[in-house]
């Protein structure tokens, strides 16, 4: 859940901006059909099994709108929900519950839709050491909803941003002329509590890294054969993490690899959304 501070801060406006973003200048719909106030009532239900996640999200989209809306939920999120169950109530003017139902449920859809895929392959590392880690792979605008959805799901975030931690890539690296002088401006430029993580992908560069002094070493797009020997060139003198395309599929080939974290931005780019609904509307 998000603190009071976060919510007002960084939430609630990227949620106003969704809600402007649907409505313009007004709900026509809406406002031919209820053209008074009249309280009402509508029913949260899911209609496909998974994680619930977001709902904080969901409400806070209703009472922006008026804050005399009432949601109510019989779960938390990180609970497991099934289909065709009740969720929850949303009670107010008909003609809010009507305007904000699309905004609210993209975001619960969303944000459960990523809690569920998240949580079903963090799953598959049961057993292991290895923390699965989400990346900046995000919907523009929504990188605070579907980070935190992932923890919901039992997966980690990496850094949230370019300013929350230093990960040199193949990019980096080109541009500062190579591995080894690619770690030394970084340690030399960031502050001394970052760790200097660093991506590679040959055994040549794994070396290079590893003399270096990098913190973290990301084995990127290797070969299952190829990492074991970098994992072995490395022998605990840095963390490593495993990285590039990896989705629900291929984690079970990656359950026997002595590596600490494996990144994954299938968790955020493709997760398919969990399907919910607003169903039952009625004055009361």
């Amino acid at each position: 859940m998000y603190d009071p501070i976060t919510m007002k801060l960084n939430v609630e406006p990227l949620i106003m901006s969704a809600l402007r973003e649907d409505i313009t200048s007004e709900d026509v719909s809406t406002n031919s059909v209820m053209p008074h106030a009249e309280e009402g009532e509508v029913d949260l239900i899911c209609k496909e099994d998974g994680v619930i996640c977001g709902l904080q999200v969901f409400a806070r989209t209703f009472t922006l709108l008026d804050e005399k809306t009432e949601v109510t939920f019989s779960v938390e999120d990180g609970d497991m929900v099934k289909n065709g169950q009740k969720l929850g109530t949303v009670h107010g003017d008909i003609r809010v519950l009507l305007s904000g139902e699309r905004t609210a449920l993209n975001y619960l859809q969303r944000m459960s839709g990523i809690a569920t895929y998240t949580h079903e392959t963090a799953a598959l590392l049961e057993g292991t050491s290895i923390r699965l880690l989400d990346t900046r792979k995000t919907t523009p605008n929504m990188r605070i909803f579907e980070k935190y959805a992932v923890t919901v799901g039992n997966g980690n975030n990496h850094r949230y941003n370019l300013s929350d931690g230093v990960l040199l890539k193949d990019n980096h690296i080109g541009a500062a002329g190579g591995v080894a002088n690619a770690v030394k401006m970084a340690r030399a430029y960031a502050p001394f509590v970052r760790k200097i993580e660093i991506e590679v992908e040959t055994l040549d560069q794994v070396r290079e890294a590893v003399e270096a002094g990098a913190d973290i070493i990301m084995l990127d797009n290797m070969d299952h054969d190829t990492m074991k020997a970098a994992i072995d060139i490395i022998d605990g003198s840095a963390e490593i993490e495993i990285s590039g395309n990896v989705t629900r599929e291929k984690i079970d080939g990656l359950r026997d690899l002595k590596v600490d974290f494996i990144s994954s931005g299938a968790l955020t780019h493709s997760a398919p959304i969990l399907d919910l609904s607003l169903k039952n509307l009625h004055a009361v």
